[in-house]
Protein backbone atom coordinates (compact mmCIF):
# COMPACT_ATOMS: atom_id res chain seq x y z
CA UNK A 1 0.00 0.00 0.00
CA UNK A 2 1.25 3.09 -1.32
CA UNK A 3 0.08 6.77 -1.39
CA UNK A 4 0.56 10.12 -3.22
CA UNK A 5 -0.03 13.58 -3.60
CA UNK A 6 -0.31 15.63 -6.73
CA UNK A 7 0.63 19.23 -6.66
CA UNK A 8 -0.26 20.72 -9.87
CA UNK A 9 -0.19 24.38 -9.74
CA UNK A 10 0.88 25.84 -13.01
CA UNK A 11 4.50 25.56 -12.22
CA UNK A 12 4.68 21.93 -11.52
CA UNK A 13 4.94 19.02 -13.46
CA UNK A 14 3.67 15.36 -13.07
CA UNK A 15 6.87 15.14 -15.06
CA UNK A 16 9.21 16.67 -12.43
CA UNK A 17 11.57 13.14 -12.10
CA UNK A 18 14.92 15.08 -12.17
CA UNK A 19 13.78 16.75 -8.96
CA UNK A 20 13.91 14.95 -5.72
CA UNK A 21 11.48 13.59 -3.79
CA UNK A 22 10.62 16.35 -1.09
CA UNK A 23 11.25 18.68 -3.61
CA UNK A 24 7.94 21.51 -3.56
CA UNK A 25 8.62 22.32 -7.24
CA UNK A 26 7.23 18.54 -8.25
CA UNK A 27 4.21 17.95 -9.25
CA UNK A 28 3.67 14.83 -7.39
CA UNK A 29 5.32 13.22 -4.64
CA UNK A 30 5.20 9.96 -2.16
CA UNK A 31 3.01 10.57 1.20
CA UNK A 32 2.24 8.41 3.75
CA UNK A 33 -0.97 6.29 3.40
CA UNK A 34 -4.01 8.03 4.31
CA UNK A 35 -2.21 11.46 3.34
CA UNK A 36 -2.17 11.25 -0.26
CA UNK A 37 -5.13 11.31 -3.27
CA UNK A 38 -5.25 7.94 -3.87
CA UNK A 39 -9.12 6.31 -2.54
CA UNK A 40 -7.10 3.44 -0.45
CA UNK A 41 -10.98 2.25 0.75
CA UNK A 42 -11.94 2.18 -2.75
CA UNK A 43 -8.66 -0.37 -3.47
CA UNK A 44 -10.11 -2.90 -0.36
CA UNK A 45 -12.97 -2.84 -1.56
CA UNK A 46 -11.70 -4.01 -5.24
CA UNK A 47 -9.09 -6.59 -3.49
CA UNK A 48 -12.12 -7.86 -1.28
CA UNK A 49 -14.64 -7.87 -4.50
CA UNK A 50 -11.51 -10.37 -6.35
CA UNK A 51 -11.53 -12.26 -3.23
CA UNK A 52 -8.03 -11.05 -2.77
CA UNK A 53 -6.79 -12.96 0.84
CA UNK A 54 -3.01 -12.26 1.49
CA UNK A 55 -1.37 -9.76 3.21
CA UNK A 56 -0.89 -6.07 2.56
CA UNK A 57 2.19 -4.49 2.57
CA UNK A 58 2.93 -0.85 3.17
CA UNK A 59 5.66 0.60 0.90
CA UNK A 60 6.20 3.86 3.22
CA UNK A 61 7.88 6.96 1.20
CA UNK A 62 7.50 10.96 2.77
CA UNK A 63 9.93 13.13 2.74
CA UNK A 64 8.23 15.74 4.85
CA UNK A 65 7.34 12.91 7.94
CA UNK A 66 9.50 11.47 10.37
CA UNK A 67 10.06 7.84 9.21
CA UNK A 68 9.50 6.10 12.55
CA UNK A 69 6.46 8.13 13.28
CA UNK A 70 5.34 7.79 9.49
CA UNK A 71 5.87 3.96 9.34
CA UNK A 72 3.63 3.05 12.20
CA UNK A 73 0.95 6.11 11.70
CA UNK A 74 0.88 4.25 7.73
CA UNK A 75 0.58 0.71 9.37
CA UNK A 76 -2.43 1.45 11.55
CA UNK A 77 -3.96 3.42 9.16
CA UNK A 78 -4.12 0.49 6.63
CA UNK A 79 -5.01 -2.00 9.53
CA UNK A 80 -8.30 0.19 9.91
CA UNK A 81 -8.27 0.14 6.55
CA UNK A 82 -8.48 -3.12 5.49
CA UNK A 83 -11.76 -4.69 6.40
CA UNK A 84 -13.69 -7.61 5.47
CA UNK A 85 -16.41 -8.16 2.78
CA UNK A 86 -19.80 -8.33 3.76
CA UNK A 87 -20.84 -12.53 3.15
CA UNK A 88 -24.59 -11.88 2.70
CA UNK A 89 -26.03 -9.08 0.59
CA UNK A 90 -27.48 -6.06 2.72
CA UNK A 91 -31.15 -7.09 2.49
CA UNK A 92 -30.45 -10.75 3.00
CA UNK A 93 -29.34 -9.61 6.46
CA UNK A 94 -32.17 -9.05 7.68
CA UNK A 95 -34.65 -12.65 6.25
CA UNK A 96 -36.51 -14.65 9.05
CA UNK A 97 -35.36 -17.97 8.76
Amino acid sequence: MKDSKVNLNGFTSILGSHLNFGDPRRGWDFVSPGHGDLDLEAMIRVLNRIGYQGPLSVEWEDSGMDREHGASEAVEFIKGTDFKPSSVAFDAAFEKK
